[in-house]
């Protein structure tokens, strides 16, 4: 028996396949979804979350958001997400290393909310990045 994945993003929907295993970025650590799982509600990070379909992994970065799990059902709504596959690898190591670069420089010279700003940037671009398999 497989679970019923479906991810869902304001503008599209994402993923909507049978799987075999799911791994969420929760926002208290990756959570593994299997067959049988008891009913759940999660909010979910900044982060990547990856959906094996038979012998293959697919990545797809997530912008946050909440996932339900019922019945071997898997909703995920999320503010923004992308399949790593579809994720340009030099766009998105630019993209990381730029955003890193300003956390650094926002620590040590930024107000709060610049701080938040440049975290949450950053969160985004390297979760494209692993996303991608750019990094682990």
């Amino acid at each position: 028996m497989a679970l019923a994945v479906r991810v869902i993003a304001p503008d599209k929907t994402v993923w909507d396949e049978a799987s075999d295993e799911v791994i969420l970025p929760s926002t208290t650590g990756q959570l593994g979804i299997l067959t049988g799982h008891a009913p759940l509600l999660t909010a979910l990070d900044t982060g990547v979350m990856r959906v094996r379909a038979g012998k293959d992994w697919v990545t797809i970065a997530l912008m946050g958001g909440f996932a339900e799990v019922e019945n071997d059902e898997v909703t995920v709504l999320v503010n923004a997400a992308e399949r790593g596959s579809g994720i340009d690898m030099e766009e998105a190591r630019a993209t990381f290393s730029e955003a890193e670069s300003k956390l650094s420089g926002v620590r040590t010279a930024g107000t709060r909310q610049e701080l938040i700003q440049a975290t949450l940037a950053y969160k985004r671009a390297r979760a494209r990045l692993q996303a991608a398999g750019g990094m682990s």
